[in-house]
């Protein structure tokens, strides 16, 4: 019968979900293994984006579970938020039935893949059982002083009628709607207090060895850490201090210009009166429209314009005008102090005509800017730096900083860059903000008996407004004081999607958990999540904010621990036209599309084994004729072999050809393990494909042994399962096992089977086929009569190991030329060692994990296949004295590479 996995995988997707082997349970007997991708928004269907991040995580559960671990592998859906409401506001259609619609059909697409979920714990945080808790934390945060409201400028984009919070601005754009500039406004809005973490957040960044590097470099750089001094300036004719914050006081003396970033709010102030207003304002507004990395490149040129407006230096007093220049942000202080030993500042004085002067040199020898064409970045010696000149400039940095302070010239400060987390959304499809507004009581907390605030039915709310749809649910606003009992109303605002996302993994540790967020048991026993995937996009906002719950909780004596997720593994994006595949760009593939061609397990291979997990693969549709070529071979393997085979122990006897499929069996279940475990899938499969291959060309043999076909066949299923478990499953049953092979447990490697020698063996016999063969293309020889073989002499051999010893590190003629000669055993061969060792030096690669071979025997071994292949007789001569070499030959011959002669 052909494989048609139309049939065969709905087949054994049933029989999981019967028999439940996927059902997570606790069992402190047992090694826990938790597993979890993050979770997708139910805005549309599963694209094959998606597929590539669950059959990572499939794979990465499936292999645990079969190693003996109790593995928690879950699913959800982060059902609140702008794409599922926008979604359905562009269909028009209600956002609740919008996104459930869609969970049902993802879900369907999810199960239709084969993915081990177990779907008993699913998490949708549209759900009033999850969000409830959304509001239950958010009061326990108010309590702690980790939640609070105050008006501040905000983000807003002016498409998704909402404010944003800055990690969400990216480029001056909305994440969302990358085309649209974000608007500043000034708006009372919830913050979550997540810069008291800050600290923690950077150090524990130790912790997280199984994250990648640029993960925590992203998330370093967010928090942007640094210590430094504010120095005060002073506004020109006032008493007015400008804190103006400095990591390089050791420069303070080479000062010639302040910036103060376009954003600062006492730039109108700072400019009143000079005539400049229009010309600052106009200057301002086209800075809105700048990226912020553009703002931050070193190497982009930089504008800026003058305010009219000096400062005083208070170290030399000297005054030095002040611009509002595009490369000053708003961090720390806002103001910027420049000089010549900073390339930006450098060439924007040059820019704008503003004198430069170096307060550092090589040697402490002033030089000046007027000979150099760009800043002095380097270290070195201070001068005209006051009672400073002579040091070396690091070193001075802490004593200047500390002379500054005890001057009252300035103060050491620490910055961060990070801000408290903005939670407030202007829409409805989001946990409401459990509080409410009394004319009487002020804000009041909504009581915890009273949670979960609800929210209305979709279908009473305004979407086609510019404000807050829930706003204009008036049984929703209106409400009674839970304090004085007057009227009183709701907060309309909902909290950010993120909110949802930060948690949620607890969640699945006691899903349906009613009288409290989670069972601290469950939490105990599951926790930490040992791998994480997802994408690199939420290596800042995602992964921070959960990181910040998580160390909340913890204070709350709700979890234990500091750090949610042990290994985090950030999967490469799938490309296709040029472009990163998803659904806003109208690129995507659907699973669906291959799956009713060639089936779920071809989509599960082809996404894994074309790339390595963390790289970009590119869409290729022949890929996915390859993948699926591969698993109807190997079921068509299995379905010619499965008469010729037979469970049992391999014989002790084995002929050669047994001895190399049982060498190469284990061989690869050593590898396949190593390669999964080191997220090396395309690795693993391509091991897998190899070792198919293997046996497909043994199961031609006319000398097969049953046991060895069927040894060998049962552990290549094994090795599949993580990425075709449908068709292992069905092959499995092929082989008379009743038993489902996800259950089984993963094989393992019996040494004694792996045989260097025999692999060795096979590896020259295949070398020497092809050196005759290109021999025979080169004479043009068509039938050679004679084929003799001149195998090296014992003495090369040890060559071999003196050279591979002399150039352990790095080839070496001259030590291992020296390290031969000295050899008393080679000293008889002086006249032929150079050649020799020059040949073995240049061809060390070939040797480094190579085999003694006694190569005589071996040829030997295979001189009827090599007759019957190309006809002619085969004689093997030794080279060290043949009795027939015509063409004197016989000299060329190395250990492992005989040399050739055909007549």
């Amino acid at each position: 019968m052909p494989y048609n996995p139309s049939q065969i995988e709905p087949k054994w997707q049933k029989e999981w979900e019967n028999k439940g082997i996927f059902k997570a349970v606790e069992d402190p007997s047992k090694k826990k293994y938790y597993v979890l991708e993050m979770f997708p928004y139910p805005s549309g269907n599963i694209h094959m984006g998606h597929v590539r991040n669950y059959s990572i995580g499939d794979a990465i559960a499936r292999y645990m579970r079969m190693n003996g671990l109790n593995v928690l592998y879950p699913m959800g859906f982060d059902a609140f938020g702008l794409p599922a409401e926008n979604a359905a506001i562009n269909e028009g259609a209600d956002p609740k039935d919008y996104a459930y619609k869609r969970i049902s059909g993802m879900t369907q697409q999810l199960k239709r893949l084969g993915y081990s979920y177990d779907w008993e714990r699913v998490v949708v945080t549209a759900d009033a059982e999850y969000y409830k808790w959304n509001q239950w934390i958010f009061l326990k945060l108010l309590e702690k002083g980790l939640a609070y409201k105050k008006k501040a400028p905000v983000n807003w984009c002016p498409d998704c009628h909402t404010v944003l919070a800055n990690e969400q601005v990216i480029d001056g754009k909305c994440w969302r709607h990358t085309e649209t500039d974000i608007v500043e406004k000034e708006l009372e809005q919830w913050f979550f207090k997540i810069t008291e973490y800050a600290d923690e957040l950077l150090d524990d960044l130790e912790q997280l060895g199984g994250w990648p590097e640029r993960v925590r470099a992203m998330q370093k750089n967010w928090i942007g850490k640094s210590e430094g001094v504010d120095i005060h300036f002073k506004l020109e004719g006032s008493n007015k201090i400008l804190p103006t914050y400095t990591t390089r006081c050791d420069t303070i003396y080479s000062v010639t210009f302040l910036a103060i970033a376009p954003e600062h709010p006492m730039i109108p102030e700072l400019v009143k009166g000079t005539g400049l207003e229009e010309q600052v304002r106009e200057f301002i507004e086209g800075v809105k429209r700048e990226s912020l990395i553009d703002r931050q490149n070193e190497e982009k040129e930089k504008e800026g314009v003058f305010t009219g407006k000096y400062a005083i230096n208070p170290l030399n007093t000297e005054k030095v005008p002040i611009f509002v220049a595009n490369f000053a942000l708003m961090y720390g202080s806002c103001i910027v102090m420049c000089d010549a030993h900073d390339k930006r500042d450098f060439r924007f004085a040059r820019k704008y005509d503003i004198p430069l002067k170096f307060v550092i040199s090589s040697d402490g020898k002033p030089i000046s800017p007027e000979n150099y064409k760009d800043a002095f970045t380097d270290d070195g010696v201070l001068f005209n730096s006051g009672q400073f000149s002579g040091m070396q400039n690091r070193q001075a940095l802490s004593k200047m900083a500390e002379w500054i302070e005890k001057k009252n010239f300035g103060k050491r400060t620490t910055n961060y860059k990070l801000r408290d987390w903005l939670i407030s959304r202007q829409r409805f499809w989001g946990t409401p903000i459990p509080i409410i507004y009394c004319d009487k009581c002020g804000t009041v907390p909504v009581p915890e008996k009273d949670l979960p605030v609800l929210l209305p039915d979709s279908k009473k709310a305004d979407f086609k407004g510019t404000g807050n749809p829930l706003a204009t649910v008036k049984a929703f606003v209106e409400t009674s004081c839970p304090e004085c009992k007057s009227k009183a109303r709701r907060e309309t605002d909902t909290m950010d999607t993120f909110v949802d996302s930060s948690w949620y993994y607890l969640r699945y540790c006691s899903p349906h958990e009613n009288t409290a967020p989670f069972d601290k048991k469950d939490v105990k026993y599951w926790m930490n999540v040992d791998q994480y995937i997802g994408g690199i996009e939420h290596a800042i906002l995602h992964l921070m904010y959960s990181r910040f719950f998580y160390k909340a909780l913890r204070d709350l004596k709700m979890v234990e621990g500091d750090e949610p997720f042990q290994r985090l593994l950030a999967q490469g994006m799938v490309i296709k036209d040029g472009a990163k595949m998803s659904k806003s760009l109208g690129n995507v593939v659907s699973p669906d599309e291959i799956i009713e061609k060639y089936g779920a397990d071809t989509a599960r291979v082809f996404i894994l084994a074309t790339a390595l997990p963390e790289k970009e693969l590119d869409w290729n549709e022949k890929g996915v004729d390859a993948a699926n070529k591969f698993l109807r071979k190997f079921y068509a393997l299995v379905e010619d072999n499965k008469g010729s085979m037979k469970e049992g122990s391999p014989p002790k006897k084995l002929s050669l050809k047994d001895a190399l499929l049982l060498s190469k069996v284990n061989r690869s279940i050593e590898e396949v393990s190593g390669q999964i475990e080191d997220f090396g899938l395309n690795y693993a499969i391509s091991s897998v494909m190899k070792i198919v291959n293997d046996i497909s060309n043994y199961s031609g043999n006319v000398e097969m042994k049953k046991e060895v076909l069927h040894y060998s066949t049962e552990r290549a299923i094994l090795l599949l399962v993580p990425f075709a478990p449908h068709l292992c499953e069905e092959l499995w049953h092929m082989l008379g096992k009743k038993t489902l092979i996800s259950g089984e447990q993963w094989p393992k490697a019996d040494k004694k089977l792996i045989n260097e020698e025999v692999e060795a063996s096979f590896e020259l016999k295949d070398k020497l086929r092809q050196d005759i063969i290109a021999i025979k293309q080169l004479a043009k020889i068509e039938k050679p009569k004679k084929i003799v073989i001149y195998v090296a002499p014992e003495w090369k051999w040890k060559a071999v190991e003196i050279v591979k010893k002399a150039c352990a590190e790095k080839p070496d003629f001259s030590a291992a030329m020296k390290a031969a000669a000295a050899d008393k055993d080679l000293k008889s061969k002086a006249k032929d060692l150079p050649a020799l060792v020059k040949s073995l030096v240049g061809r060390i690669s070939e040797y480094s994990n190579s085999v003694s071979l006694d190569e005589t025997k071996v040829i030997t071994e295979f001189k009827k296949e090599l007759e019957e292949e190309f006809g002619g007789k085969l004689i093997i001569e030794n080279s060290e004295k043949p009795s027939f070499d015509p063409a004197n030959k016989a000299r060329n011959a190395l250990p492992l590479k005989p040399a050739i002669y055909l007549e």
